[in-house]
């Protein structure tokens, strides 16, 4: 049996090409060293696959930021704004990404969003109504003759066309079926200079087709590929992950694809779509059965059992990952401090490309496989199930209704007009990081880390008393991560030392491991949030992050449901929530950036399988606080509007949502919906280092004032300040601050 591998981590075992893309962003590499950085880790990744036996690897899945954008920019899908900038294509690229502020202009970057149900951001690209769609790059052509050039014939990876149209953003008349004539004409002549170059599989990536289907898209669906197929010369791989294809699977199966990737992880009714109509004998069926997305090793006797099972319909199988290892770390090879009874229950990427070659045909290793999974792992906690047993109906809801809070609040707190905040971390300095690093490795006793922590929240207290704003944070400066720093003091969980996984550019995160039941062993935020309250008059908000956000930014288990894991965070974190309380903060606000991300992308599932139990836990974490207490919440880079009610009836008093990339987009669906939370949405985007100017800042609000009512509306950024410069960041609070001023002035 033959393997393949979808796609595979960039970033490198230890990070490379995040650290040497910050290096090229400040100036001290210039690009050629980025491009020969870029080009050794394409060749150790495509090496190290080869190397473990893989049949079918995959090239063009690097990208220096995000995939979907390579393939608008080799599309040429690239809006005025950046083009008149007159950069490289390489800096333009990474404007598009990050925004550009310099001498040659000023503009923001592309709106980004969660890749699916992953916590992966994709940039979105834009299509204006003067942008001329033609191949004018050549890529994966390029990376597919540098494999070559070291011995290794891969199969190119592209975003397919209907994908790519299908998350485009049309911001003039036109409309994806306007341009999709250009599109196909662009992955026509791609694949003719990928066939002259000797390419003899092509990936198209269609995640987009796992979604809700109607008449319409599918019959766009089949008029892009039926055009694109036609005479290609090569094999083309229809690959689809994150679920099963119910709706369009009659109409793939007839289409001239060599090969279809479907997804036996995610995909609910893939097995039984198989089973109904079939699969064609001229085709060849890319079976994910290898997670992709989680870092438990894989049962290779259920595996092998499926892989009979299609095989005893005729069906060609090869063994495939069920998405790309992008979402899973890179090695498990450095974790030297993982105990191995833990340790032989995982496997990262690497790690994956062994297992796929095992199952494909080793039989000592199913025999050693199949020994693991019949020992028990020691992960339960009967106290957690018990108390999880005794909450009742009553502990999901909070007394009196919002609206009485709300008023109750604002006697309480006597904040001004648009209250002026943050979301909660503030720039994550070299000194922060070195603290941190120097107590975790024993180098400082824990009252010198203390001292060196308690130091920078007295200055970041002064620092925002200074620019005047009116709810203040601590800075996080303790804190690691919003997930992981919350899973070292809850118990069940386990926690790395390198594996770190991309979310976005050079952003990467560390996930915990949800090893077993969830409970919180001690108080994680009150030292820090009391101390900083005691420094100041204003109000210091405690920031918590939210049960649904911690189970989806750690790596789940797979021997409960994901309702269970979920309730048992949350219980932890009600317990840190009235303690903040407690000792009197009023303000608390529990993070679920993260919400969106496990509701499915069918919307006929969203309620029975998700947002039946994920709006009732986080309504678990705040119901026993008083009535004056303030609740704020906090989401970002995903798409909210069609769920708005359900965040409604999380019943938070305030929430802050990532609104500024995308335009403010948000504002008609809060409006429509009768959206009874106060609400900040976010003024300036964080994620770019560029420093809004107040004007900008107050247009935004001006804006926001047509679709918010004066009194329900906040002012802050995006999202939290960890990532930023301190110069930067204090240039665009002064704004934001200032722009604030300027419109209470107006009313």
């Amino acid at each position: 049996m033959k393997t393949s591998v979808i796609g595979f981590p960039r970033i490198g075992e230890k990070r490379e090409l995040k650290f040497a893309s910050e290096k090229f962003f400040k100036g001290e590499i210039n690009e050629a060293e980025l491009q020969n950085e870029a080009a050794a880790l394409r060749k150790k990744h495509i090496l190290l696959q080869k190397d473990a036996g893989i049949d079918f690897i995959p090239s063009n899945d690097f990208s220096f930021y995000d995939g979907l954008l390579d393939t608008a920019f080799l599309l040429g899908i690239i809006p005025e704004r950046y083009k008149k900038l007159g950069l490289s294509d390489l800096q333009t690229y990474f404007a598009m990404a990050r925004g550009y502020q310099g001498e040659k202009g000023d503009v923001k970057a592309l709106a980004m969003k969660k890749w699916f149900n992953t916590n992966y951001h994709y940039i979105v690209p834009e299509v204006e109504d003067s942008t001329k769609i033609a191949l004018s790059g050549n890529k994966p052509v390029f990376e597919y003759e540098e494999a070559k050039g070291f011995g290794v014939d891969t199969k190119p990876v592209i975003a397919g066309a209907y994908t790519l149209l299908s998350l485009c953003r049309f911001t003039g008349s036109k409309t994806k079926a306007d341009v999709k004539d250009d599109v196909v004409k662009a992955y026509k002549e791609l694949i003719a200079a990928l066939k002259n170059s000797g390419a003899e599989w092509i990936q198209f990536d269609e995640p987009s087709i796992v979604k809700d289907l109607d008449a319409g898209e599918i019959e766009f669906f089949k008029s892009i590929y039926s055009e694109i197929l036609k005479d290609a010369g090569v094999k083309i791989l229809l690959q689809t992950y994150f679920g099963d294809v119910r709706d369009i699977y009659e109409t793939i199966i007839d289409l001239p694809f060599a090969g279809i990737g479907l997804d036996f992880i995610e995909g609910k009714q893939t097995v039984a779509l198989v089973d109904k109509f079939g699969f064609p004998s001229d085709k060849i069926l890319f079976a994910g059965l290898v997670n992709g997305k989680n870092i438990w090793k894989n049962n290779y006797t259920k595996t092998l059992e499926a892989v009979d099972a299609l095989k005893a319909k005729g069906i060609n199988v090869v063994l495939s990952t069920s998405c790309s290892l992008l979402h899973v770390p890179y090695t498990l090879r450095f974790e030297e401090k993982l105990d191995e009874k833990y340790k032989k229950h995982f496997a990262f990427a690497e790690e994956k490309l062994v297992e796929l070659k095992e199952i494909a045909g080793d039989p000592e290793a199913v025999k050693k496989n199949a020994e693991l999974f019949s020992s028990k792992r020691d992960c339960e906690d009967p106290k957690v199930t018990e108390r999880l047993s005794k909450v009742t109906d009553a502990d999901y809801t909070r007394l009196p209704a919002r609206a009485e809070r709300q008023q109750l609040q604002k006697g309480e707190l006597k904040l001004p007009l648009f209250p002026t905040t943050t979301i909660g971390s503030f720039p994550q300095t070299a000194d922060v990081k070195k603290n941190r690093s120097a107590f975790k490795k024993g180098e400082i006793s824990e009252a010198e880390y203390k001292e060196f922590n308690k130091a920078k929240i007295e200055r970041i207290i002064k620092w925002q008393e200074e620019i005047g704003l009116d709810v203040l944070v601590h800075g996080e400066y303790e804190r690691n991560d919003m997930v992981e720093y919350f899973g070292e003091s809850l118990g069940g969980f386990l926690f790395t030392q390198f594996a770190w996984v991309q979310s976005y550019g050079t952003r990467c995160v560390k996930p915990p491991f949800i090893w077993g039941d969830v409970s919180r062993v001690k108080p994680m935020t009150v030292e820090w949030s009391t101390y900083a309250q005691s420094l100041t008059d204003k109000p210091v908000k405690g920031m918590l992050t939210g049960p649904v956000t911690i189970l989806n930014w750690s790596f789940p288990r797979e021997d409960i449901s994901i309702k269970e894991s979920i309730l048992q965070i949350a219980l932890a974190i009600r317990d840190e929530v009235l303690d903040l309380e407690k000792n009197g903060i009023k303000i608390i606000q529990i993070d679920e950036a993260a919400l969106r991300e496990k509701l499915p992308l069918r919307r006929s599932d969203w309620n029975s399988e998700y947002l039946d139990f994920a709006i009732p836990a986080f309504r678990l974490v705040h119901s026993g606080v008083k009535p004056d207490t303030q609740i704020h919440t906090h989401m970002c880079y995903s798409e909210f509007t069609d769920i708005i009610p359900a965040i409604d009836n999380m019943d938070a008093d305030v929430i802050t949502f990532e609104a500024s990339r995308s335009d403010l987009l948000i504002l008609d669906s809060l409006k429509e919906n009768n959206f009874e939370t106060e609400v900040g949405p976010g003024v300036y985007d964080i994620h770019s280092p560029r420093v809004p100017s107040v004007d900008e800042i107050t247009l935004a609000l001006s804006k926001m004032r047509e679709k918010i009512d004066d009194q329900k509306l906040w002012v802050n950024p995006d999202c939290g300040l960890k990532t930023r410069g301190e110069e930067e960041t204090k240039a665009s609070l002064i704004n934001l601050v200032e722009a604030a001023r300027l419109i209470r002035n107006k009313v």
